[in-house]
């Protein structure tokens, strides 16, 4: 399904002449079928899944951004701009991303539901977050949560 929107924006972005749009969404389909042969050697045959994916574009975002504070630093602006411009193109397949307030909340009633009560229970906890919120948060963010949590 995100697969079919992505392909979609790409024609009509062709049609509309938005070269910026154009060479970013050719990016992203540029990945996904990288990925998809990979998974094609691990015993997929469709190729990767729309949870994939998104953690794909997730990553995608998080290379702009630090693209962008390294372009910043360098007083390249134009070039941080087009990062930028990349981005809201890629957070468009994105759903709503949560603040730090909504992982907080997420977390600690993760750690209650789970019954986690230390660091040993890390793992399990940043699992079941990433199965459940995929492409809905920062998950560098959550571990950092989830580890003050567990810790304290």
């Amino acid at each position: 399904m995100l697969r079919e929107q992505i392909k979609s924006a790409l024609k009509e972005a062709m049609v509309s002449k938005d070269k910026h749009a154009v060479s970013t969404l050719r990016l992203i389909m540029a990945a996904l079928k990288d990925r998809d042969i990979a998974a094609r050697t691990q015993d997929k045959p469709d190729g990767i899944t729309d949870e994939e994916i998104l953690s794909l574009l997730q990553s995608m975002v998080k290379q702009r951004r630090d693209s962008i504070t390294m372009y910043e630093n360098g007083g390249r602006l134009e070039l941080a701009e087009q990062e930028s411009a990349e981005i809201a193109i890629i957070e468009k397949f994105l759903p709503k991303q949560m603040n730090e307030e909504e992982i907080t909340d997420v977390v600690e009633s993760l750690i209650a539901e789970l019954g986690a009560t230390g660091l040993k229970d890390m793992g399990p906890t940043m699992a079941a977050l990433r199965e459940r919120y995929a492409g809905q948060m920062d998950f560098a963010k959550g571990s950092a949560i989830v580890k003050a949590r567990l810790a304290g």
